[in-house]
Formats: structure tokens, sequence, C-alpha cells
């Protein structure tokens, strides 16, 4: 009989005690057994989460921790910040490897694609489980390439918290605005972290005021650095008045003093603190009513005795009221101020409790999920990440699938760990989850237990709805998907042979179910398949992830932009179809109007003429549409995509007897032929151009932009370098990042993002119109 059982040896792991009474050794074995380490001996990891030094917890508590004691939470910046070494250096400190992994070695935890590997970036979100000092976080270390950019929006749309990273030397650059506006979206609140303090040009000040200027945020100072480039050493804690100093001989940076700032040693670092933790209550104060009241009373006339504790409670409430965002700094590359942040994880951001989800109140402790990732396993099959808001999942349990109305079963339930997992046996709300089994299931789909618990909770949000006269009840027990940007760049794919393309064609489907933003077309006049993207580096990757996981060596055609098309003028068009087929004549007579619109909309806008929508059937309706949208995938100048357009249905006259499927015809028909009589406008991608460069570079990086079309919005200076901030098309851009280095000597950088679709130039447009013809057309 056994009361508990110790450490066990699993493939060199621990695992953590079972607490069983009373249960024979049979039943301890089949506890084992059922408890599967998947985890292969490549990397070094100390324990499981949760195990640090000897600190050995129940199973229970490993799995299903307390709702308030987790942390969901994300990692994003601008590419180049410090994102995946931050990451590395928090599992080292919370006991989850035994090594510090390094992104110029290609060993890190995160970023374990050979691609990620061997460029130093983050194409991949990867999550990663580990506990620290009783609190569970399910990290995200996010990409911070524009390219990548919804690999951020989808695992943003999930956690209840974030850290900003930033470079201390460059303060915020362009993609952290982009990812910035996309926690806004998501109302995420945040934590500030200036990483890079001992980079040469590295200034505090400077990074702060950016946040305060460039992000209209309002910055909490939490800590003050102890030095700056190669004189940092440490950081001084403002709120409890300490400073933190690492020990120089520690190369891991565990080793680490928390000393009280004394008037008689550190006279004016104390002064300097005190005056920094005053104008940090006063701010406080300023957000937070309740601690307004506490500072006026209690402590109005010395700030000094004001607890610690009681100015980290407003902090947390002020923070989750995203009124403000704490800021704290350190240098994740030489080890120093990592511990810190993870304290302020654990204290600042929210559990998933503290997080008001509208949609929970329908489904009354139901499971409620949502799919925000799929990655493909070649031994396990698809495997689908899932945020749990309510309920609870099993293994072998049945799940509805509310987007595709379709019942799936989960056959295994996993961890995460980056690329390797432990298999358990439940995991509750709050809680992050890797489910191993679902054939259906795609990026942005909810999950609910069954088909009538998703009909229960319709009805009570229909019944809510009435109260407050609204009708959108399957909306709102939709969860929120993630909002796909449109491909920029495109070309053919071909696989090696002809008897290879089915190959393809799979490599290609697991590829878009993995990333959404990865579009695959058929060219209706060549047969071939062509690619389309967001950037050179996305279909770069793609490419060569089909050469490594697919082991196809397929041929790119040459890189090409997705432009769009539209109209400048107002246009009538009338189209009659009389076919026989057999013995059923199907005719159909279509009179329309189509004419340009504003604010700008991707895809038409359909309206009805008074006399048409009266005795309109729904099957008639959507065969119109369908007719609308194909009319408008090819336009009449490239075979882009039409925008902008209003479509008008004027007169509709149909045979009895006629199919749909002669009524999408028509209308298309009519829609192009409209199209082709209007005066023409080719669109063209502009993009949003950051480019860091010396002063003695400035000159001509100026000149080559003036060459390509560029405009030039302003020019900032940060320190010792300009920043040139501007607009430039796509077309243009092509192989920017060789010409630049050339131009620099390697000593600029630089950073796009698309801004939106503009007219070209009639003369830019004559030439590409010249350019393209006689070539097939895909888009």
């Amino acid at each position: 009989m056994f009361s508990n059982l110790g450490k066990f040896g699993v493939n060199h792991k621990k695992i953590p005690i079972l607490h069983i009474n009373n249960m024979c050794c049979s039943k301890i074995k089949a506890s084992l057994k059922r408890l599967k380490l998947y985890v292969p001996l490549g990397r070094n990891y100390s324990s499981l989460p949760g195990l640090v030094g000897n600190d050995i917890k129940s199973l229970h508590s490993i799995i299903s921790p307390p709702i308030a004691k987790i942390r969901n939470i994300g990692i994003m910046a601008h590419i180049d910040a410090g994102k995946t070494t931050t990451t590395e250096r928090i599992l080292y400190y919370s006991g989850y490897t035994r090594s510090l992994g390094d992104v110029d070695d290609g060993d890190t935890v995160t970023d374990f694609m050979a691609q990620e590997r061997e460029r130093g970036i983050t194409i991949q979100s990867a999550a990663v489980t580990f506990d620290w000092k009783g609190y569970r976080v399910n990290l995200i270390d996010t990409p911070g390439h524009v390219d990548f950019t919804l690999e951020v929006e989808r695992c943003l749309r999930v956690l209840d918290g974030a850290v900003a990273v930033f470079d201390a030397s460059a303060g915020v650059e362009a993609q952290t605005l982009t990812v910035w506006r996309q926690a806004d979206k998501h109302k995420i609140p945040r934590i500030c972290f200036l990483n890079k303090m001992d980079k040469t040009g590295a200034s505090f000040k400077y990074a702060v005021e950016s946040i305060r200027e460039k992000l209209k945020a309002k910055p909490l100072l939490l800590q003050l650095p102890l030095g700056e480039g190669k004189a940092f050493k440490g950081v001084v804690d403002v709120v409890s008045k300490e400073k933190l100093v690492w020990n120089r001989k520690s190369e891991d940076g565990k080793d680490f003093e928390r000393k009280p700032l004394l008037e008689m040693s550190d006279a004016e670092l104390l002064k300097e603190t005190t005056e920094a933790r005053n104008a940090l209550i006063e701010q406080v104060a300023d957000l937070d009513d309740e601690f307004a009241d506490l500072v006026l009373g209690e402590f109005s006339e010395n700030f000094d005795l004001l607890p610690a504790e009681k100015l980290q409670t407003a902090i947390h409430r002020v923070t989750l009221a995203q009124t403000a965002v704490p800021v704290l700094c350190g240098s994740a590359l030489k080890n120093k101020g990592v511990q810190p942040l993870l304290d302020a994880i654990t204290m600042y951001l929210p559990s998933p409790e503290e997080r008001n989800y509208e949609f929970l109140q329908w489904y009354k402790g139901d499971l409620c999920a949502l799919a925000f990732k799929v990655l493909h396993d070649k031994q396990r099959g698809p495997l689908v990440f899932m945020r749990i808001y309510s309920g609870m999942i099993k293994p072998q349990s049945a799940i509805y699938n509310f987007n595709g109305n379709c019942t799936e079963r989960i056959s295994r339930l996993l961890l995460p760990f980056a690329d390797q997992h432990i298999e358990i046996p439940s995991l509750t709300a709050g809680n992050i989850a890797l489910t191993v089994g679902l054939k259906h299931t795609a990026t942005g789909d909810t999950i609910v237990s069954s088909k009538s618990s998703a009909l229960a909770a319709a009805r009570r949000a229909e019944r809510e709805g009435e109260k407050s006269r609204q009708n959108n009840e399957a909306e709102r027990l939709l969860l929120a998907g993630v909002e796909i940007p449109e491909p920029v760049f495109f070309c053919t794919i071909e696989p090696p042979s002809v008897a290879r393309q089915p190959d393809l064609d799979y490599a290609l489907k697991c590829l878009q179910r993995e990333d959404p933003s990865l579009k695959v077309k058929l060219d209706p006049d060549s047969g071939q398949t062509v690619l389309c993207g967001m950037g050179e580096l996305h279909i770069e990757i793609i490419h060569d992830r089909i050469k490594r996981e697919y082991g196809l060596e397929t041929y790119l055609g040459p890189l090409q932009v997705a432009y769009r098309e539209t109209i400048l003028n107002a246009v009538h068009a009338t189209d009659t179809l009389d076919r026989t087929l057999g013995d059923k004549r199907h005719l159909v007579t279509v009179e329309l109007e189509v004419k340009p619109i504003e604010p700008s909309s991707v895809t038409p806008v359909i309206k009805y003429a008074a006399g048409v929508s009266e005795d309109l059937p729904k099957v008639s309706q959507e065969a119109i549409e369908n007719g609308i949208h194909s009319a408008c995938l090819q336009g009449p100048l490239l075979g882009s995509p039409v925008q902008d357009v209003a479509i008008t249905l004027h007169s509709l006259i149909i045979h009895p007897g006629t199919s749909t499927t002669m009524i999408s015809a028509c209308v298309s028909r009519c829609v192009q032929k409209a199209l082709k009589k209007a005066d023409k406008q080719v669109l063209e991608p502009l993009m949003n151009l950051e480019v860091t460069v010396t002063r003695d570079y400035l000159s001509p990086v100026l000149a080559d932009l003036a060459q390509r079309r560029g405009t030039i919005q302003e020019i900032q200076t940060r320190q010792e370098n300009k920043i040139v901030i501007g607009f430039v098309p796509l077309a243009e851009i092509m192989g920017y990042s060789t010409a630049l280095r050339t131009l620099t000597s390697g000593s600029a950088t630089f950073a796009l993002e698309l801004s939106n679709y503009q007219a070209m130039n009639p003369q830019d447009q004559t030439t590409l119109l010249s350019r393209r013809s006689g070539l097939p057309q895909v888009l």
C-alpha cells in the first residue's frame, strides 16, 4: 500500500508526486501509463513545469491550477528587439530549460523551425507553458516581421495580457506601432520591457518618451536603470525603493542581490528614486479613484509610509483598465532584469477571470473554446491550439464546431511546450490546450460541447437580445475569428513533374490550413497553380518548407505584385442568355448599372431596384450575387480583382425552369460587359516605409527612394541615426533589402507595412499594361 509516490524517471525526466491514497500497485502502474511523456532527448530540460529543485507538486496542481493563478501572455515587438531571447531567459529562470538558448547559435526553444534557426527570426508563434512562484504562465512568442502579422493577430486574440519588448536604443519602431494597434483592437492590457539597456546608444529616457509620444500611452516607471550601455549593471525598483544588482561573475544571471537604498551609501540614487516613486503615486492616483482616496486620506502627509502592496494593487487595476502601462527595463542577452519582469507579469497582468467576455454568460459553464492556430504534424496529423474560455476539455470527447456545423472527436489532449508536448487527462477554463484528432477545425472556429449546448446558448442570447432589442444572437455566440489580410504578392509554383502535382496540392492544403494568409489559386488560362502571400520572405519561407517538410523540389515563377482595378464612371449594361439544354429552355435577361463608390470596399456593394427585390426568390438572389462576385474576381485590364464598385440590378426577367447556374452566368457576363465599357483604373499597393540610416548615407538613400516613386513624409532624428518615413509603391520595393545594403555598406535597416491601394498615374499605368500585354493573367 502506498500513501504517495516520489520521483520516477521516465526518459531521464522527473514526474510529479501522484497523491494516491489506498491504491494498489497495479493502479499506480496504470496511472503512470496514462501519464505519457512525449519529450525527445534532444534538449536539456530540468523538469516538467512546476518542478523547481526539489519542489514537487501534485499532478492536479500542475495540470489545472486555480484560474486566478493563470496568466495567458504574449511577447510582442518589432523585429530584432529581443523577444525570443527574453522568452529563452524566462524559460531558464522558471526552471523549464537547463541551458540558455541563443538566437545566433540557433538553439532556442521557441524558434524550433529550421528556417527560424537559420535566419535568426521568429516565423511561427510558439506556445510554452511554465510555472513561476505558484503561477501558471502560458506564453506565446510572436513574430516581429511584417510578413507574419497574421501570426501576431491570431495569438493576441486569445491572450489576456502582453509584454511589449522595445530596443532601448531605438524606442518605438515601425512594427511596434502595428502590434500595439493590434493589442488595442483586442483591448489587451500590456507591460513594457525596455530591452538591450547594455547596448551602445541605449537611452531609458528616450525610449520612455517615444512610448509616450508615438504610442500615446501613459508610462508608469516601475524601475530605473543603474547605468546605460556598457555601464548597465542592474535596476532600481521604484515601488519598493530597492536596487537589484546582478553578480558580474555569474554567467547565467541567476545570482543577483536585492538591497534597500540607504541614505548613507546611495544618497543621490535614493533621492532620485523617492522623486520617481512620488511621481508614480501621483500618476496612479490620477487614474484610479480608489487609490486616490487612500493617498489623500491616510498618506497625504508622507508618501513614504504608503505600503508597496497598496501601490502594486493600484497599478494592477490601472493596467487592467488600460489607462497606463507599467515600464520595466533590463538586458535579456546579458541576463539582467528578467526575474523582475516575471514578477511583474504575475503581479500586474490579468488572470482569465479578470477579463470581461460577454459571450460567456450564454454558455453557463458549458465548454466554449476558440481554435486559434493549426499545425500539421507528420505523425499525429493536424494539431489544433485552443483557448478554453469556459468548461473543460477531455480526450476521447466529442465537440461541436459552431462555424463548420460539424461534430468531431478529440483523441488526445496535450500541454504545449514549443515543439514538444506532454499528454494530459483534462484541462479547465483559462488554459491553452493542444488537441489531436480534429480533422475539419480551422483557425477562428468556435468550439462548444454539443449542438444542443449551442442551441441552448442561442436561446439564452435570443431572450437577452429581445430585452435589448438585438437579434444578432448567432453572431454574439461566435467568438470573433481572425481578420485575414489580403495577399500583396503572387507567383506561379510548379512541381518537379506532373506526377508530383497531387503531392504539391496536399502540401499546399496543409500549409494553407496552418497559415490562412497563404492563398492558393488556379490560373484558369494556363492551369498553373498560383501562390499568393504577404511578402517576399513569406513566399520564400513557404517554398523552403515545401522542400524540407514534404520533400518536393518546386519551381517558383517570377514574383509579381497583386494589383487591383476599379472604374471611374457609371455605366449601364444589358445582357440576355438564351440556351436550350435537352428539352429545357433557359432564358435570362438582365439590366444593371455599375458605378464607382467611396469609401473603399474590397467586395462589390450589391443593390436592387425597388421593383426587382419584391418577388425575388432567395435561390435566385444567391445566384445573382454569386455571378456578381465571380465577375469582380477578374477585371478587364490586368485580370486583377475589382474593388470600390456598387452594382445595382434594375431589371431581371427569368423564364420558368431556368437553372440558377444560367442566372449566375448571365449576371456575371453582364457585369463584365459593363466593366469593359467603363473608364478603368489600376490600383497599386502602397507601403509605409521606415528606413533607419546614419547621416553619412542619408543622401543616397533619399535619391534611391525618389527613383522608386517614393514620397517622403518626414525625416526624424534618433540619436546618431536618421529615420526616413514615407510611402513607396510595392512594385518599386522588390529586392530593396539588397539595394539598401549595397547603398549603405550594410549599416541601414528598414521596415515595411501595407498602407492602402492607390490609383496609378496614367503614365505608370500605360507602362505596366504594355509590359503585361500578352502574358497570362491570374489575379
